[in-house]
């Protein structure tokens, strides 16, 4: 990683202890590991990150970090989201681009992460950019309420995401579905902007933040990857992410 002076995309990793369906899961172990060591380590191999940093409210979850060698950045404990979080802890930190990376991603690819970076600097004119993999018609994450769908435009701008099966089949035709990856890249300016959106219709009904930004008229790139991940919300899925590991090591 490059140094921190010289820094113009810099990732936070926002982990908060008390999640709402399954509290200290970011302190979860993976063969030895916490998650958020995982999600970190992965991450900073990525070489198009300048700087990385995990940013908390939690002392637990800080003394963890430190431990591990993460930079660790304190953080108020009002937050309603990771996004808001990532916001405070880079408002005063020079750079251009700023990547909100889920602390519950224990799978994520560091080439996914570079591959989101280099289309950010590709095009100037993105404000936001996320990741996603596409799976077969049959792949159960399609049913399953915990994965977020999207349906693309022709270019690859997001149109909607979704918890429920998008595009559905009415023919019953098989065709592929992207899932929604938990990393996204923001111009730093657009990052302000957004958190001081009002929440929107579509993200109380669905409770997906990202709807806010298409609900304001500003367009979402979707870069797909071939890495899928796991995203861990419950106890099983801390388990499903285990034996992968297992079978990887």
């Amino acid at each position: 990683m490059r140094k921190f002076h010289n820094r113009r995309i810099i990732g936070i990793i926002p982990a908060r202890y008390d999640s709402t369906r399954f509290p200290g899961k970011v302190l979860g172990d993976i063969c030895g590991k916490t998650m958020l060591q995982w999600v970190y380590e992965r991450t900073k191999k990525a070489k198009k990150l300048d700087w990385l940093a995990i940013a908390t409210d939690d002392k637990r979850i800080k003394e963890q970090a430190e431990r591990f060698g993460a930079h660790v950045l304190m953080t108020s404990k009002k937050h309603k989201s990771g996004t808001e979080r990532v916001a405070e802890a880079t408002q005063n930190l020079p750079c251009d681009i700023v990547l909100n990376i889920q602390a519950d991603e224990p799978l994520i690819s560091f080439r996914a992460i570079n591959k989101l970076c280099s289309t950010m600097l590709q095009d100037n004119n993105l404000n936001v950019a996320t990741l996603a993999s596409s799976v077969s018609f049959d792949n159960p994450a399609v049913k399953s309420l915990d994965t977020v769908k999207i349906v693309l435009d022709k270019n690859d701008y997001a149109l909607l995401f979704s918890r429920l099966p998008i595009p559905f089949a009415q023919n019953k035709i098989p065709h592929p579905y992207y899932i929604h990856i938990g990393v996204y890249a923001y111009k730093k300016k657009f990052l302000f902007k957004f958190i001081n959106f009002k929440r929107s219709r579509l993200e109380e009904i669905e409770k997906l933040e990202q709807l806010r930004i298409l609900e304001n008229n500003f367009r979402i790139k979707i870069v797909k990857t071939k890495y899928p991940t796991v995203s861990v919300d419950t106890p099983k899925e801390l388990e499903q992410v285990r034996k992968i590991f297992k079978s990887i090591k």
